[in-house]
């Protein structure tokens, strides 16, 4: 499969996903309740898991939506949407540092 394949269907299903997020938001709270779950545990984390494949690869991907399903399950939302920074951080400073020793070396 070409990048440029995996690139429109992972796009696709982050759009699909995006749905009932949207109805989850701006429906009134009673309506919604029905449905809280699936968003929470199906379509969020199928969200993330598109964006972050799309934006830095498949491991960081399963990390990143493990470690928010994780951190959401036992501490809630607020820990989860921290720990969502922090990983990021941490992403940058390794991918940083990955990229300054492979220019270190001589090829």
């Amino acid at each position: 499969m070409s990048s440029a394949t995996k690139r429109a269907i992972l796009r696709w299903i982050h759009l699909v996903f995006v749905i009932p997020i949207l109805g989850f938001v701006y429906q009134s709270p009673s309506e919604v309740q029905q449905y809280a779950a699936g968003v929470r545990f199906i379509f969020l984390p199928g969200l993330m898991f598109s964006g972050y494949w799309m934006y830095a690869g498949a491991t960081f991907a399963i990390i990143g939506v493990a470690l928010w399903l994780g951190v959401y399950r036992f501490s809630g939302f607020g820990p989860a949407l921290l720990s969502q920074f922090a990983f990021f951080v941490a992403w940058k400073i390794w991918s940083i540092v990955r990229a300054r020793r492979s220019k270190s070396r001589p090829a």
